[in-house]
């Protein structure tokens, strides 16, 4: 039921003052997967190795709107020498996410660490969803600590001279 103004007509919805952090879209923007010695691999028995790769970008589409994709290659291999890829996972999970209101060094800090936190478990649910679909063991990948992922990367960018280490038109990598 809605609120009725003491001349009949209805309240009008307040505003929301102050910061604003909202998620207006998440998407995959790509998606690889690939198992290039399937079937024979299947039958092989070397331990498996895991090298797993993060990279972000955000980009400003409006005043106040960024586009933060998150890339997460799973590279897993087993044997020595050539071609012992057994399979490799590539995704980018996307979200368009809105900061009103917020000082640039802040604005910066949740691009780099809220943002992520948001796509990460969607990114993770696709990458194990992947694995699985290949005719491989269910594979989970364990949280990541994007506050600390950023710290250090805050920490490079000023090394480096990059002023107050602005996320918003940036691309930052790392392994993980």
């Amino acid at each position: 039921m809605s609120e009725q103004a003491p001349n009949g007509g209805a309240v009008p919805a307040q505003q929301p003052s102050g910061p604003q952090f909202s998620v207006e879209k998440i998407y995959v923007k790509d998606v690889s997967f690939e198992s290039p010695k399937a079937p024979h691999v299947f039958n092989e028995q070397n331990a498996p190795q895991i090298n797993m790769n993060l990279n972000q970008r955000v980009q400003r589409l409006g005043e106040s709107v960024y586009e933060v994709v998150l890339g997460v290659t799973l590279t897993c291999t087993a044997g020595e020498g050539e071609g012992n890829s057994v399979y490799m996972v590539e995704v980018q999970q996307a979200g368009v996410f809105g900061l009103a209101g917020f000082e640039p060094n802040v604005t910066d800090a949740l691009l780099g660490t809220q943002c992520p936190n948001v796509l990460y478990p969607y990114a993770r649910q696709l990458i194990g969803d992947l694995i699985q679909a290949g005719g491989f063991a269910p594979f989970l990948l364990q949280p990541i600590n994007f506050d600390a992922l950023y710290a250090e990367g805050l920490r490079q960018r000023q090394a480096q001279g990059a002023g107050n280490g602005d996320l918003a038109n940036s691309e930052t990598a790392g392994n993980a």
